[in-house]
């Protein structure tokens, strides 16, 4: 089979993935999104046809049991033909497979091996299983985030695989790639999660250092300010208010009709509470809808809090074509956009096989 064209900024770049969960399955779907011929292999049986299995999209599949020789050295030839390397195990997995970043530079020179973890390539807790929630409890962002009662509430997987996690991974892997570019060596990036996340924290931490942050619950965007939450409304739905500028407070306070005195200091932390408890009696005498249409366009920094479902029809995203309808789903379009290369999503079943001496036809030796 013939790789068609690809479109978008990294047209022509090779990366092999090694299929896992997380926030390395998402990395192979942004960077095939961006036109690289992204290459994932599988465990036997273990190829995805679903189409519901968006995250898996726009890759080409290559079947290998890692348990047998033959098959980890079909493994190491492709990585040798490949620009960038994903993997997701535990440290040492890859090693003991022998396609560890050693023998894998030594082989490729200029290969970009990229290595996603919760906890990094060393530290105490480095073999230790894991997940998101465990990976953003010891950063601090866990117990920023509270809910009413107090409880940490964990945000889905978005901040610790996704936001510490494919992002950080991500960045690492094209600046190595630059930087391979220029000097024509390649290295190998450690993207942990618990790492990406201590970074995603910095504004906070300088605000406590600046004394600007107290107590979870009790500040500006944690849901202590009564002007920066969710409010329920009248049909049980929720709308969103993030007016933290005072211009947008006081349109806020305009559009609402929050005129009454105790709204006039906006910064009074004492006063927060009964303004919290107003508000909550103002939003839950209309609808979601008769908020969202009254404050929509303004600069109140007001939004209907929508379900997932929900979230295609908006008009704001179906004009910037934020979802497309693919395989009859709905799923993110390509982002970020690019004024020069357009991404699009490649244009393959799910599920699209190849066999590795194929592969290797079809891509020269790596060139950056």
């Amino acid at each position: 089979m013939v790789s068609e064209p690809a479109a978008g900024p990294l047209a022509g770049l090779k990366v092999i993935e090694f299929a896992g969960i997380g926030p390395v399955p998402l990395a192979g779907m942004l960077l095939a999104d961006m036109g690289a011929d992204v290459v994932c292999i599988a465990r036997p049986g273990a190829i995805p046809t679903d189409p519901r299995q968006i995250v898996s999209r726009g890759r080409r599949w290559i079947a290998l049991d890692l348990k047998a020789a033959a098959h980890c050295a079909n493994a190491r030839t492709l990585m040798a033909a490949a620009d960038v390397v994903l993997e997701g195990f535990r440290p040492g997995v890859m090693e003991r497979l022998g396609l560890g970043p050693q023998i894998a530079l030594a082989d490729n020179p200029r290969l970009i091996y990229g290595r996603m973890t919760g906890w990094g390539q060393e530290g105490p807790l480095a073999a230790s299983a894991g997940h998101d929630i465990d990976y953003i409890a010891i950063t601090g962002a866990l117990d920023a985030i509270r809910g009413a009662e107090g409880r940490p509430t964990q945000p889905l997987n978005l901040v610790g695989d996704y936001g510490g996690g494919t992002m950080f991974l991500l960045m690492g892997v094209l600046a190595g790639l630059v930087h391979a570019r220029d000097t024509g060596r390649g290295q190998v990036v450690d993207a942990a999660m618990c790492d990406g996340v201590v970074s995603l924290l910095s504004l906070f931490h300088a605000q406590a250092a600046l004394g600007k942050w107290g107590e979870p619950g009790t500040n500006s965007l944690d849901g202590g300010a009564p002007f920066y939450g969710t409010y329920r409304c009248a049909d049980g739905k929720f709308i969103a208010v993030g007016a933290l500028e005072p211009q947008f407070y006081a349109e806020l306070r305009r559009r609402a009709g929050l005129e009454e005195p105790l709204f006039d200091q906006q910064w009074d932390r004492g006063r927060w509470p009964a303004m919290h408890a107003r508000m909550a009696e103002v939003f839950a005498s209309r609808t979601r809808e008769e908020w969202a249409a009254l404050f929509e366009g303004s600069d109140a920094c007001v939004a209907p809090v929508l379900a997932l479902d929900e979230a295609p029809s908006h008009p704001h995203l179906r004009a910037r074509g934020s979802f497309i309808d693919r395989d009859g789903l709905w799923q993110a379009a390509p982002a970020p956009r690019f004024s020069a290369t357009p991404s699009q999503v490649p244009d393959r079943p799910m599920g699209v096989t190849i066999v590795p001496e194929d592969l290797l036809a079809q891509w020269t030796p790596p060139s950056l």
